[in-house]
């Protein structure tokens, strides 16, 4: 079935994208979700206005995506309270979650937890670099202390 993204789909393309797939995961993924329409003729128009804005948004998030990151760089380390046990070892693991609470919360901008990226897990104390993706072009580093409560 020959479908046409109206949003990003990972591993499948970007909005406004003619792509052809199984017709089950187009009824009963892609459609229902509104990920994307059924391409038609008609649908054409509809392609094209989704790139036009798709455009506008990409240069006006690249210059937003530049303020974040400088936002973050000025914010510093980012300090996470998390419960240890007698040993100093973490319950858990700290997620990208609480990474993106603990920036909140430090004065930081408000960030999409799925654009930030653990370099592994982090399940011990003390100082760990973390990737966030504020554009396809701009990556922050965000350094974050992890510390102890019990």
């Amino acid at each position: 079935m020959k479908i046409i993204l109206t949003a990003d789909v990972t591993g499948l393309g970007e909005s406004g994208d003619i792509v052809e797939v199984k017709d089950g995961y187009a009824r009963n993924y892609l459609l229902p979700r509104s990920l994307a329409i059924v391409a038609t003729k008609g649908a054409q128009k509809q392609i094209e206005t989704i790139r036009r804005v798709q455009e506008n948004r990409r240069v006006r998030n690249l210059e937003h995506a530049h303020e974040l990151k400088q936002q973050l760089k000025d914010l510093g380390s980012v300090t996470l309270t998390a419960k240890v046990s007698s040993q100093g070892k973490l319950f858990g693991s700290i997620t990208s979650g609480d990474v993106v609470a603990a920036v909140r919360k430090a004065g930081g901008p408000s960030l999409d937890k799925r654009s930030v990226s653990l370099r592994g897990h982090i399940k011990s104390l003390g100082k760990h670099i973390v990737d966030v993706q504020l554009h396809p072009d701009v990556t922050a580093n965000v350094s974050v202390q992890v510390a102890g409560e019990q």
